[in-house]
């Protein structure tokens, strides 16, 4: 599966030049990972956030967002969030801070 390439650039920027970023391909998309925990990613159009999981029914709350479930088995403290949903650049920001910021949280690997 194929990957919005122009939403991994938004994110790219957004992320800027943080030398403990790396990106990786990873779920048929790509994962941008801080010290080796995943952050966020690209899957086809939407955004995959690693919000943990004491924020994802909050996550869940907003709009354009579902459990992140590739398997069968839905992942707690993962959301996907529709790629319309993150068309304004303010609301991209507040995902990849968020996914960023709980990566941060995590003890590098």
């Amino acid at each position: 599966m194929a990957y919005d390439e122009a939403l991994a650039e938004r994110i790219r920027e957004r992320l800027g030049a943080d030398p403990g970023i790396d990106e990786k391909r990873m779920f048929g998309g790509i994962a941008f990972l801080y010290q080796g925990n995943m952050a966020v990613g690209v899957t086809g159009d939407d955004l995959m956030v690693r919000v943990g999981p004491d924020a994802t029914d909050a996550a869940l709350a907003r709009p354009g967002t579902r459990i992140f479930d590739m398997t069968g088995r839905p992942m707690r403290g993962w959301v996907v969030v529709a790629g319309e949903a993150v068309a304004e650049d303010d609301v991209l920001a507040a995902w990849v801070d968020e996914g960023h910021a709980f990566a941060a949280s995590l003890a590098p690997k």
